[in-house]
C-alpha cells in the first residue's frame, strides 16, 4: 500500500476519504496521489476543435480555482510529512482515474461516497460506480470521517465460486496489511438454500490451501445477499466490508444473481472491492 490515489472534488465526503488516506499513508510510509478531474467541455480546453480562443482562459480559471483548493487542502495539518502529488487533470472522471492509476503504478484507490445518497455526492452520473466495477486495484470507499481508522473485524462475502478464488487471496493479503481478522461470509438464501452442513463444506472448500491462522467461516440465513451481507455486517459489527466485483457484469455478482452497487451505497460502513 505504497501507492494510494485519491480522487477528490473537494467535497466533505472527499476529505473523509483523505483523512483515512493520510492515516494509512502514515501507518505504511505511502504516498497520496491527490487527482482532481476537470470535466470541461472539448473547446474550453481545446480551441482549435471549438469556437476560437476566447474560450482558454475559461478553462484557466477553472485550473486556477482547483490549484487554490489544493493549497487549501495540503496546508491541513493531517497531511504533515506525508508526500502528497498533487494532480490536476481534463479529462473525463472515469477514464482519467483509470489512466492516472496504472501511471503512478497505484496500488489502491480510495474514495469518498455520502452513502445513503450513494455515488452522486462526488462525481456526477456513474463514474464512481464505474470505478468500482472496472478498477484493477482494490476500492476503498469511505462514507464517515473516522478520526482513528483501525480495522479489527473485517468481512468479505463471497459465492464460493473456486474460479474467483484469487479474490479471496486478495481480501487475505489485505487484512494481513491491515492486521484484521477476516471473516469469511457466505450468504445463504431461499432461492439457493444448502443445508448448513452442506454451505459449510462449501466454506471449507473455497478456503482450502489459504493461511486460517487469522480467518473464521460462517454461513448466514437471509431473504437476499445484500440484507444478509448487511445484517451479518451489522451483528459482527464490522469495520469494513469486502466483496468481489465482475468488470463487465456489474458488482458482485454472487450466485445467480448480482448484487447491484446499492451494497456500497447503503452499507453506511466502509467498503472494499477486489476485481475478479
Amino acid at each position: 500500500m505504497k501507492r494510494i490515489l485519491l480522487p477528490t472534488d473537494f467535497s466533505e465526503q472527499a476529505e473523509n476519504a483523505l483523512k483515512v488516506a493520510a492515516q494509512l499513508a502514515k501507518r505504511y510510509d505511502s504516498e497520496i496521489f491527490l487527482l482532481h478531474m476537470l470535466e470541461l467541455p472539448l473547446q474550453l480546453i481545446d480551441p482549435v476543435s471549438g469556437s476560437g480562443t476566447h474560450n482558454l482562459p475559461e478553462a484557466l480559471f477553472f485550473m486556477k480555482l482547483a490549484k487554490k483548493h489544493f493549497s487549501e487542502v495540503l496546508a491541513q495539518p493531517y497531511l504533515k510529512d506525508i508526500k502528497v502529488h498533487e494532480i490536476v487533470e481534463f479529462h473525463q472522471a472515469f477514464n482519467g482515474i483509470m489512466e492516472i492509476s496504472q501511471k503512478h503504478n497505484c496500488d489502491i484507490i480510495i474514495m469518498g461516497s455520502h452513502g445513503s445518497s450513494g455515488f452522486k455526492e462526488m462525481f456526477i452520473g456513474s463514474n464512481t460506480e464505474k470505478v468500482v466495477r472496472h478498477s484493477n486495484i482494490p476500492v476503498l470507499v469511505i462514507k464517515n470521517e473516522h478520526s482513528v481508522f483501525n480495522i479489527d473485524t473485517f468481512i468479505f462475502a463471497t459465492d464460493c465460486n473456486l474460479e474467483n478464488k484469487h479474490t479471496l487471496s486478495q481480501a487475505i493479503r489485505f487484512a494481513n496489511k491491515i492486521d484484521a481478522k477476516l471473516h469469511i461470509v457466505y450468504i445463504n438464501t431461499p432461492n439457493n438454500f444448502l443445508t448448513s452442513v452442506d454451505a459449510q463444506k462449501f466454506l471449507e472448500d473455497f478456503a482450502e490451501g489459504e493461511d486460517s491462522r487469522n480467518i473464521s467461516l460462517h454461513v448466514y440465513n437471509d431473504n437476499s445477499v445484500e440484507k444478509g451481507i448487511l445484517n451479518f455486517a451489522s451483528e459482527m459489527d464490522a469495520d469494513l466490508i469486502g466483496i468481489s466485483t465482475h468488470g463487465r457484469k456489474g458488482l458482485a455478482h454472487f450466485f445467480n444473481g448480482s448484487i447491484s452497487e446499492d451494497l456500497v451505497n447503503h452499507a453506511k460502513r466502509p467498503v472494499v472491492t477486489f476485481k475478479i
